[in-house]
């Protein structure tokens, strides 16, 4: 019996100390500088977005499937945002897996599950694709988001925007997956030149 709870106490000090390196891996991802590199693969009703972009001019002529997507209230948008990831801390900054939510204007665009482990060296960066899935049915059907959309993507002077993305972290111990108890909030200016 004695042998057995000796054990039992070094299983739990073990998982302890996992939990803990996790959160110190965590805390450090917080504290690095996120950078978006570029938005590539982008597609509106699985057109490809640049294709709509004729002389620096948003034409939605150029999509007939947006009429029909506008009836259904379903309007796909798929992206992958590609995000750089610097460490300036002497610590290791880890994750094993989050949720994300990408907003503009502080709206939700889109939300969305990345499932593999992202490791970050002191010092280091590394480059993250994340890809964006979503219905933007509310975005394009509100006449003026969808006059701002146009004119930061027409033009040619460039135009910057706040994106937000929120991402929470989860913790494995043992066999279970905890979620982190908060979400990490990196607010980035966003350049209509990166996008294309």
């Amino acid at each position: 019996m004695k042998k057995l709870a000796i054990y039992s106490f070094a299983v739990l000090l073990l998982a302890a100390c996992g939990i803990n390196k996790q959160v110190k891996q965590i805390k450090a991802l917080e504290d690095c500088r996120y950078t978006i590199t570029s938005v590539d693969s982008m597609f509106l009703v699985r057109t490809d977005v640049t294709q709509l972009i004729k002389g620096k001019s948003f034409d939605l002529n150029r999509m007939p499937g947006l009429a029909i997507a506008l009836l259904r209230k379903d309007i796909p948008f798929e992206a992958r945002v590609n995000l750089q990831i610097s460490n300036p801390t002497a610590n290791i900054a880890a994750v094993n897996q989050f949720e994300y939510k990408v907003l503009i204007k502080d709206t939700e665009l889109a939300t969305g599950f990345v499932n593999r482990k992202i490791t970050v060296d002191p010092g280091g960066s590394v480059n993250v694709p994340v890809r964006v899935n979503s219905n933007i049915y509310s975005f394009v059907s509100n006449g003026k988001t969808l006059q701002e959309i146009t004119d930061f993507v027409s033009g040619d002077k460039e135009k910057k925007g706040v994106v937000t993305i929120k991402f929470r972290p989860t913790i494995a111990s043992g066999n279970k997956l905890i979620k982190y108890p908060g979400w990490i909030t990196i607010d980035k200016e966003l350049s209509s030149k990166i996008l294309f």
